[in-house]
């Protein structure tokens, strides 16, 4: 018999088999499994068995539904390896689930991809622009936010703005007409990067936490106006006519701070100029890459992301989709193009935005303005490219996420007894993860967030998080790792902001979540305000089924925050048995009043037997209790049993070898600063690369520059000492004076990154004022260690501060205190803290802390206690 022939009798007993046709009787090859198979190099015209598998995921899952009323065991679509590329989503439904009890499995190999990437090919030299490639955009790509080299992110063409701005009502007026030559500038978004405000570091945008974008809608002359709703969004949102200052939303500024300054451009052909960029000109249909040192464009794969979902998953709550499994895929190449439209991207937190013509006014305003939509607090949740919503029992395991333009996956309204596990996360635009919504409708429950490697991310959106948690119930985040992330790690809950103004937070449903054994560090290396775990609002009804956070190990913070973070209105929380440390501001904080009655009280809170570096005494603070901590000097003072048990499990500890792209070189850092260090030096300052592409970064470099544009300095220093010390000192300027530029790259063993954006000019001077003594000292002590607390000084000279020297009445060499926690907490005098370990019981010490500036050593503050017997 023919081949075709014989693949559509075989077709035609399947389909007859699954009609139930009584007294037909099946061949026992066809009654051995109702499994399919599927390979890139299918057809869709076979009968989708193991000789024959069919081509394409939506043939696959026709052919599920066919089958799966009969189950009698689960239904396994086999994926081959290899790419199979999406234009748009396998969509997925009720039709789509298991049934009988069994599920359906769709199993990868590990090198299963499923990709919305389209590949870009036929690079040749740009004529006149030594470096520069250029190739035709593929077959149905109109527009993109991503371009990767080998698995490796390239960065859209960015670049200080040329120009300066002054804001008005529908954007800027420019001092020259710079922007309106260039070839497309309503292509160009300005980037609003906020963050503390360190040394000489601007604080830009809507809020420390926050990166929002807006698209320059068109430039004519010196006018520059902005993308509709997008500016108005971010620069009109609503205050109290009685609280100067006070936003309805209480999530911010109500404007673009600094008088709408940028703090840079992106997207624009005129800003290709180093190594790893690109651009893409959509009404040429030219894509245009600098490659990197050892990138060669005739045999690399370059893939530009062009579908925006990959797998959707369609429940309802009256037809959910459920029972299916996804295992040993990678999803990858998708983008989202919201961003690059009107909407822009006016963040609130978390990579939620306000939305819509006149969102500024209503959008999740509910009780406090006029028509504002509720439930308060309900803005717009950044979309998955992978996501489902009533999806009941749905798994992900052994999955990748990476090379992803939204959020990574979204288990949203309605998931219900689903899980993720064994699977990496990384190289994400926004969120890696996100579970349930906010805006009232159906809760996530019973989900199980185990064992995966979150790092990595954000890439773009840098008020993303790892894990993002909304109102849900028995929720469980376990034995995750989470490191090298631009802000928080986890964050959970929503709508406590109305304490701000002495009202209750919204109620919400969530109850009995649970975030535990997990290891996060090197975390918040973008942005300020936020923690390894942050939580806000109501997370129960009482303490019994309220969130619990418990044997965590978290460290390395680099932004202003706090190792477990409880934020407005956060609840009946329970904080226990974690081991915390190096945080920069608190390892738990902070008391926030609960205004659900008039007792004055906090809320309900319990912080018990963690083993941390505040070395806050016990105490019950008016429901805040705190009790049996432990002052850690050393990880050595931890039980071994805690530490072995946070993070990956041991049969997934093999996830962090498991890698995505081609080793490349490192992301460059961000958020330079300079202070003065002394009359011929700067110290430098700035956010670290927490993307290192596959090869750890060893070492930086901060080059100086004078205003013609001239190197005029540089000065190497490792990772390990930059970690330690958070400053670099460039010496040997010349007597000129400056004023002089920093820009920083980061090394690893493939190379350089490219260069930073540039700091602001600076021109150092001689500091010969001490700075005064640091204020409010405090000795927290335990039987053989003890917490010293203070206050950065008021007045810091004619420098800023770069350290504290503390010395310890036993006789040991001066404690020098360096640190990024150092630099950020000086601003805005929140207080520090360090441990002096190796004391003995019941003896008394006297402690001194002084100020290290440029200057030199201030005047000590002082304070002497007594260690527990």
């Amino acid at each position: 018999m023919p081949t075709h022939r014989r693949a559509a009798l075989v077709t035609l007993v399947t389909a007859v088999l699954a009609l139930g046709v009584p007294g037909l009787v099946a061949p026992a090859q066809a009654a051995a499994s109702f499994d399919l198979y599927v390979s890139p190099t299918g057809d869709d015209h076979a009968d989708g068995s193991a000789r024959h598998p069919v081509r394409t995921l939506q043939h696959a899952r026709d052919l599920v539904r066919a089958r799966t009323a009969h189950l009698k065991s689960d239904l396994t679509v086999h994926l081959a390896s290899g790419t199979y590329r999406q234009s748009g989503p396998l969509v997925l439904d009720a039709r789509d689930s298991g049934t009988n009890g069994h599920r359906v499995i769709w199993q990868g190999t590990g090198a299963t991809v499923v990709s919305g990437g389209r590949q870009v090919v036929g690079w040749h030299q740009v004529p006149g622009r030594k470096g520069l490639w250029a190739a035709r955009a593929p077959q149905g790509l109109t527009d993109t936010r991503q371009l990767y080299v080998d698995g490796v992110r390239a960065q859209r063409a960015r670049g200080a703005v040329p120009v300066t701005l002054t804001q008005t009502a529908t954007g800027y007026a420019a001092s020259s007409d710079t922007i309106a030559h260039w070839k497309h500038p309503s292509d160009a978004e300005f980037v609003y990067t906020s963050g503390e405000a360190l040394w000489n570091i601007e604080r830009n945008g809507l809020g420390q936490w926050t990166e929002p974008r807006c698209r320059i809608a068109s430039a004519e002359g010196t006018t520059i106006t902005m993308a509709q709703p997008c500016w108005d969004n971010s620069n009109k949102r609503v205050e109290f006519p009685d609280i100067p200052g006070r936003t309805v939303s209480m999530v911010g500024p109500g404007h673009l701070t600094n008088n709408g300054k940028a703090s840079y451009v992106e997207n624009a052909y005129e800003l290709l100029d180093q190594p790893g960029e690109w651009y893409l000109d959509k009404s040429a249909r030219t894509v245009y890459y600098l490659p990197r040192t050892g990138e060669n464009l005739a045999r690399a794969d370059v893939e530009a992301a062009a579908a925006e979902k990959l797998l959707d998953g369609r429940g309802t709550s009256d037809a959910p989709v459920h029972d299916i499994a996804f295992r040993g895929i990678r999803f990858s190449y998708a983008t989202w193009l919201t961003p690059s439209q009107p909407e822009g991207f006016s963040e609130i937190q978390a990579g939620y935005t306000i939305t819509g013509d006149k969102g500024w006014a209503t959008q999740g305003l509910c009780q406090y303005v006029e028509g504002g939509t509720c439930p308060f607090a309900s803005w717009t949740k950044m979309p998955g490219n992978v996501s489902f919503a009533y999806g009941q029992r749905i798994q992900f395991a052994d999955d990748v996420f990476a090379h992803l333009g939204a959020s990574g996956l979204d288990l949203g309204t309605g998931s219900k007894d689903s899980s993720v596990s064994g699977s990496v996360f990384t190289d994400i635009s926004g969120n890696g993860l996100e579970i349930a919504g906010v805006d009232g409708q159906t809760p996530a429950s019973g989900v199980q967030v185990t064992d995966n490697h979150l790092y990595a991310l954000p890439r773009e959106y840098h008020g993303g998080v790892a894990i993002l948690n909304g109102y849900t119930q028995h929720n469980t985040i376990a034995h995750n790792q989470i490191d090298h992330v631009g802000y928080s790690a986890v964050s959970m809950g929503w709508g406590g902001w109305p304490d701000k103004i002495g009202d209750p937070a919204t109620p919400n449903p969530s109850h009995d979540n649970a975030v535990r054994d997990n290891l996060i560090f090197d975390y918040m290396q973008g942005l300020d305000d936020g923690g390894g775990i942050y939580t806000q609002g109501l997370t129960g009804t009482s303490m019994a089924d309220g969130e619990k956070v418990t044997g965590n190990v978290i460290h390395d913070q680099w932004g202003l925050g706090k190792n477990v973070y409880t934020d407005n209105g956060c609840t009946y929380e329970t904080v226990e048995g974690n081991v915390l440390y190096h945080a920069s501001y608190a390892n738990v904080a902070s008391r926030h009043t609960d205004y659900r009655d008039a007792l004055g009280n906090n809320d309900p809170t319990l912080v018990k037997d963690n083993w941390w570096e505040e070395g806050t005494a016990d105490s019950d603070n008016k429901g805040l209790v705190t009790t049996g901590n432990h002052i850690m000097s050393a990880l050595s003072d931890v039980p071994s049993a805690i530490l072995a048990n946070a993070g990956l499990e041991p049969a997934y500890r093999g996830l962090l070898s498991r890698r995505v792209g081609a080793p490349s070189v490192p992301e460059a850092p961000t958020r330079v600063g300079t202070s003065t260090a002394g009359a011929d030096a700067l110290y430098v300052t700035f956010n670290p690369a927490f993307v290192d592409n596959g090869s750890p970064v060893t070492s930086y470099t901060a080059r100086a520059y004078d205003a013609t544009g001239k190197q005029v300095a540089q000065q190497d220093v490792s990772a390990a000492e930059f970690k330690r010390t958070a400053l670099v000192r460039i010496g040997g300027l010349p007597s000129s004076g400056g004023p002089f530029t920093v820009t920083v790259t980061a090394s690893n063993a493939r190379g350089s990154s490219e260069p930073s954006l540039a700091s602001l000019p600076l021109a150092p001077t001689a500091a010969t004022a001490l700075p005064g003594a640091p204020t409010g000292p405090k000795l927290r002590t335990s039987a053989t260690a003890a917490t010293l607390a203070w206050t950065p000084p008021t007045a810091t000279g004619d420098a800023k501060v770069v350290g504290y020297r503390v010395t310890v009445s036993d006789g040991r060499d001066p404690i020098e205190v360096t640190g990024r926690d150092v630099l950020v907490t000086q601003p805005s005098a929140k207080g520090m803290f360090r441990v002096i370990g190796g004391l003995r019981p019941g003896t008394s010490y006297t402690v001194t802390v002084a100020t290290v500036t440029a200057a030199g050593v201030g005047p000590a503050a002082t304070v002497t206690a007594t260690t527990t017997p």
